[in-house]
């Protein structure tokens, strides 16, 4: 079986998944307050979603990340958790991960570890439950705290994804590197992205450069660049005074995608070969077409043909160039 090569010789080997567009968080740089979410006949089912994970891993997809919207209040979710572990045991599927907000893993952290999950990346801004309620405008973080404990006990490693924040985190970026140091957890910064329908300005404004971010960081702590890459976009630095280990992913400073190997299926069928483009291909439509799967991979490797050098995300000018309409929930994180 020929693997998926992309026009610049890149082999697609980590796919993310999101299987629901619905959230119960309603975070500002996400989605809207009052979302209008997709009816559920077009959402791929939990047969489909299978089907469609199955193909891309015989055709040589070793990494699957399930998102969202936030993957675990989909219905019966953890049916299909379960049906990947099979991938797992047969050793054609490396990780089975998931990127979730936390509000659920209290409930499926142990179910999570059992089918196969050994590390996930929790979304959590802030330690403040004042400005955490402000940003998720739904989010109340002792019970995002309680699924972080939970997910830990479980035996899963998490990894906490924070998005930097100009004027509202801040002020907290040694408590949050002092936190995860302390309870052993990476941790990484991600730039805001222009996605959404949040303003122009406003995302300007709230832009705070990784760069400026890792200087202030190192006024404190002894930093060393680290080779190691996780098959995303992050780059690392380990604390050399706490061991602890930091990402820093840069698609506005720093281009990444010379070394891009994921692509993305939103949860109607849609690939996006890539996050920073509009561009994208129906996957549903061969899916449903015929329980044959020649039609779907032949679909798969027409989308990968068209993935670009790269994207066009841009704030150097101080305008937002680049700026993708769709919400973030709905490609999934």
């Amino acid at each position: 079986m020929t693997v998926l090569i992309d026009p610049f010789d890149r082999a697609i080997r980590y796919l993310r998944v999101s299987v629901t567009d619905r959230c119960d968080f309603r975070c500002v740089y996400c989605m809207s307050e009052n979302m209008t979410f997709l009816p559920k006949k077009e959402l791929l089912t939990l047969e489909e979603l299978d089907r469609l994970c199955s193909n891309f891993i015989r055709l040589g997809v070793e990494k699957l990340r399930i998102t969202g919207g936030e993957p675990l209040v989909r219905r019966d979710i953890m049916t299909f958790f379960r049906a990947m572990s099979r991938h797992l045991d047969s050793g054609a599927l490396k990780e089975l991960t998931v990127t979730t907000n936390g509000s659920q893993l209290e409930k499926f952290a142990t179910d999570l570890y059992a089918a196969g999950v050994r590390r996930i990346n929790v979304s959590l801004d802030t330690l403040d439950e004042a400005k955490f309620a402000q940003i998720t405008r739904w989010g109340r973080l002792p019970q995002v705290l309680r699924g972080i404990d939970a997910a830990q006990a479980a035996g899963l490693r998490v990894k906490i994804n924070a998005v930097a924040l100009k004027g509202f985190n801040e002020d907290e970026l040694f408590t949050l590197t002092d936190w995860c140091a302390e309870r052993d957890m990476d941790l990484t910064f991600i730039e805001v992205m222009p996605m959404g329908d949040l303003g122009n300005e406003d995302r300007l404004d709230q832009y705070w450069s990784l760069k400026d971010l890792r200087a202030r960081l190192a006024e404190r702590h002894d930093l060393t660049d680290l080779a190691e890459r996780s098959g995303g976009p992050a780059r690392y630095v380990r604390v050399n005074d706490t061991g602890a280990k930091i990402g820093f992913i840069t698609p506005l400073s720093h281009n990444f995608c010379e070394s891009c190997n994921r692509v993305r299926v939103t949860c109607t069928g849609e690939i996006y070969t890539c996050l920073g483009q509009e561009g994208h291909s129906d996957l549903r439509g061969p899916l449903r077409a015929t329980a044959e799967d020649a039609l779907l991979e032949a679909a798969i490797r027409a989308a990968i043909g068209l993935k670009p050098k790269g994207h066009d995300f841009d704030y150097s000018r101080q305008t937002v160039d680049g700026q993708i309409s769709r919400h973030m929930s709905h490609t999934g994180g």
